[in-house]
């Protein structure tokens, strides 16, 4: 089979061959549970904790603030659930945006059932949330704002050191979903007043199954798991050691190479992003033309459907997606699209090229080749064609 041109590092990454050399030992050598008292579990424990230190240390949090748990969809569930149980005796008022996961969306939908009040805040055309917005829709019964970081679907990165120091100034917890950046740009949990953060291995070059929370200290949140006392008694479950291992080597080779990753992949962005506009008629970009990641770029195309240009490209040897792998599979338009002010038509005509570690300049050259053939294609048998 034709090597494939992965263009779909927003939905997952390969793992990292220099993560998969350090995990191997803990499936077959070093393969103790953390809370047995012999040394294999001791060994097991002590790796676990030095895992903790490191991925903390990427976002100037404290070791025992971070919180392990199988994904970011768990995360964000204990984050929003956790904060609402463990403080609905005084406050049942939750503020999210409108263009969050699914997983935080479909979280606030079922609190609502449970008598807890969401306020959804709108965002503009670049999918930006104004912090304006965000003060004004805190109310005395406001317990939580949650505002994803970077945009899984248009790459939007958020105002978040503002909305983080409008939520200390109102004494409101603040939480962000940052499975898309954590790893990719800077982060600083003080800095940025956050009191809760959402990470996920396999978005960094990591081992699926991993993810983590981070939970200042003074937060009272409850767990949504109950058994054991694993982490602190917050997420009960024997621990996933190989997957912490990678998800921490990953993390050391993400803070490492950080810089000149997000300088090579801005320019081979911005080298798509100019091509595609300019070669391709009635093509438009979705998200903030400068702040977004750097490795993601997300169009919306007149007259033609993202499904039908995802197949396409497959059978090119070109790997896409028309946006959030968790919900791609799903007939309507994206929630994201929509919030940002396009039709449902238009929203169905979207294609997110996300790129990666081992994404190459010749690669984009290809797709920028075969691309403007795809769309002329289908456009000519589109039903959605001017007459």
């Amino acid at each position: 089979m034709k090597k494939k041109i992965y263009l779909d590092y927003a939905a997952t990454t390969p793992i990292d061959p220099r993560v998969l050399k350090i995990m191997s030992p803990y499936f077959s050598e070093k393969f103790g549970n953390t809370m047995s008292l012999h040394s294999l579990g001791q060994e097991a424990k002590q790796a676990l904790e030095k895992s903790r230190e490191t991925i903390a240390n990427l976002i100037a949090a404290k070791s025992d603030e971070i919180i392990f748990t199988s994904s970011a969809t768990e995360s964000n569930n204990l984050a929003l659930k956790g904060i609402a149980f463990a403080n609905q005796d005084k406050k049942n008022h939750i503020i999210i945006s409108s263009i969050e996961h699914p997983c935080i969306m479909e979280s606030a939908k079922w609190l609502e059932t449970k008598g807890f009040e969401i306020t959804r805040l709108p965002v503009d055309k670049y999918g930006l949330v104004d912090p304006e917005n965000v003060e004004k829709a805190i109310k005395p019964e406001t317990i939580l704002v949650s505002v994803i970081h970077a945009s899984n679907e248009i790459g939007t990165i958020q105002p978040i050191e503002k909305i983080g120091k409008i939520c200390k100034k109102k004494k409101v917890y603040f939480h962000t979903d940052a499975a898309q950046s954590f790893g990719k740009i800077p982060l600083d949990v003080n800095k940025m007043k956050i009191d809760l953060l959402t990470t996920s291995s396999h978005k960094m070059y990591g081992p699926k199954g991993a993810a983590c929370l981070f939970v200042r200290k003074e937060v009272k949140i409850e767990p949504i798991l109950h058994g054991g006392s694993h982490e602190k008694g917050l997420r009960s479950s024997t621990i996933n050691i190989p997957a912490i291992i990678g998800f921490a080597e990953a993390c050391k080779i993400s803070q490492k190479e950080m810089k000149t990753e997000n300088e090579r992949l801005t320019k081979l962005r911005d080298k798509l992003i100019k091509k595609i506009l300019k070669t391709i008629p009635n093509s438009y970009l979705n998200g903030h033309s400068k702040k977004r990641l750097s490795n993601n770029a997300n169009f919306w195309f007149e007259f033609v459907e993202g499904e039908s240009i995802v197949i396409q490209l497959d059978l090119l040897g070109i790997a896409a997606s028309t946006g959030s792998a968790c919900s791609s599979a799903k007939l309507e338009p994206s929630h994201v699209l929509l919030a940002i002010g396009l039709k449902p038509q238009q929203a169905h005509g979207s294609l997110r090229l996300s790129l990666g570690r081992w994404t190459k300049e010749k690669e984009i050259d290809h797709l920028l080749e075969v691309l403007p053939k795809v769309i002329k294609k289908l456009r000519e048998i589109s039903p959605f064609k001017k007459n």
